[in-house]
């Protein structure tokens, strides 16, 4: 049998049709398959390869701290440097009150964290969060989702969660004396790239003081220079309770966490004692990797070592905004294209309906670009690359989709 049957009897798998594709190489932003076939990635890893693949800095760190050690003990117990450093470092870079860091292994365990984190601290249980919202897949993190279809199945998942709609007067009018928390993606990433209003949001962030309820922003997907700032809340002056991150936090290796202050963080340790707990969280490992990726991020290479942390500099460096711009105008150059929504590089790129995405997208993949779709908007494509994608690689993805995209659109509709 060769890896394909292999894969497809003994990887569990997770629809119908996966993409399917063997990749025995990753540098920069280009994956390579056994037949030495090249294919431009404009998915990241689902955001997580931020800085492209196989960063020599964050691959010797990995090797310098397998050198020292690995797992030692469950989480939170010993001193274990990478997690000091990183967390120190991660709260350099954010408001005063996000100062206290919980590691997890993944995003959906920040989740799953920051929820427990909210009932403790107010003492309530009604939750709020937002349609077409995604915040991971464990049974918590899928009772706020904000889709039916992918919960139907699981019923009964939490009590006390009210859905509301993003952007919405009705989100406001929700949150109450009763309400723990109200959780949302600063960018909604599945439901193709849906940005808050600013008013709309800074009136979120107002009603939740005056309430006692805490805002807890998802930014698992859109953090990272993602977007173009730091974080993505940073274009809307405002600060959340609480602060949920995964995918890029750990460089390429499994890590996620939610922030929150000390006084807050500091209640999981008492009534209950180990009010949250888990044995891998914050590997070593992957804190070492994150730690390295950030620093690059928000230094540059040649500043690793410095103590001059310029982050507007380090963050500019990377120019998402104008590379944003010079793909949507490029792509809009094609009439198959209806239209483009985009956080920095998180891009939707949308069609006449999810039949005719879901043709280009394949056709895509087929002729060389790794992309996808999105949970909730089904007639959009992802476009998402490496924030370290090229101007040559910009105009490569652009043809390629313009001329597929056009091509399609043609032998379907005629026009």
């Amino acid at each position: 049998m060769n890896s394909r049957q292999l894969f497809l009897q003994h990887v569990a798998q997770t629809s119908p049709a996966p993409i399917g594709l063997e990749i025995t190489e990753a540098r920069g932003c280009y994956m390579w398959g056994p037949d030495n076939r090249k294919y431009l990635d404009l998915i990241s890893g689902f955001s997580v390869m931020n800085l492209g693949h196989g960063q020599p800095v964050v691959i010797d760190a990995i090797k310098k701290q397998v050198d020292s050690y690995m797992h030692l003990m469950v989480y939170g117990e010993l001193i274990e440097t990478p997690q000091v450093q990183y967390a120190k470092m991660l709260t350099q870079y954010l408001p005063k009150s996000l100062n206290c860091v919980y590691f997890t292994n993944s995003g959906t365990e920040a989740t799953e964290g920051a929820m427990k984190l909210a009932k403790r601290v107010t003492g309530r249980t009604r939750i709020i969060s937002c349609n077409n919202s995604y915040h991971g897949s464990s049974q918590g993190a899928l009772s706020i989702m904000g889709g039916e279809y992918f919960k139907q199945a699981f019923r009964p998942l939490l009590p006390g969660i009210t859905h509301v709609p993003f952007n919405s007067d009705e989100a406001l009018n929700a949150i109450n004396d009763e309400t723990a928390c109200i959780i949302l993606e600063t960018v909604q990433a599945e439901a193709g790239v849906r940005l808050p209003d600013e008013a709309w949001i800074k009136a979120l962030r107002q009603k939740c003081t005056e309430t006692g309820t805490l805002l807890i922003l998802d930014e698992i997907q859109v953090g990272f220079g993602r977007t173009g700032p730091l974080w993505a809340f940073e274009a809307y002056d405002i600060v959340p309770d609480i602060l949920m991150l995964g995918k890029a936090l750990g460089g390429g290796l499994p890590l996620g966490a939610f922030i929150a202050d000390y006084h807050l963080m500091n209640q999981l340790t008492y009534n209950p004692v180990l009010g949250h707990i888990s044995t891998f969280a914050g590997h070593p490992v992957s804190c070492a990797a994150g730690l390295a990726s950030f620093q690059l991020l928000v230094n540059g290479i040649d500043s690793l070592n410095s103590s001059d942390n310029n982050i507007s500099a380090g963050i500019e460096k990377w120019h998402v905004k104008e590379k944003a711009e010079k793909i949507k105008l490029k792509l809009l150059t094609s009439h198959a294209i209806k239209a483009i929504r985009n956080a920095g590089l998180l891009m939707a790129v949308e069609f006449e309906n999810d039949e005719i995405a879901q043709t280009i997208i394949h056709a895509c993949v087929k002729a060389g670009l790794i992309t996808d779709w999105f949970l909730f908007c089904g007639n959009s494509m992802r476009v998402a690359p490496p924030l370290t994608i090229s101007d040559d690689d910009i105009d490569y993805l652009c043809r390629i989709i313009t001329d597929t995209a056009g091509g399609i659109v043609h032998q379907i509709t005629g026009k």
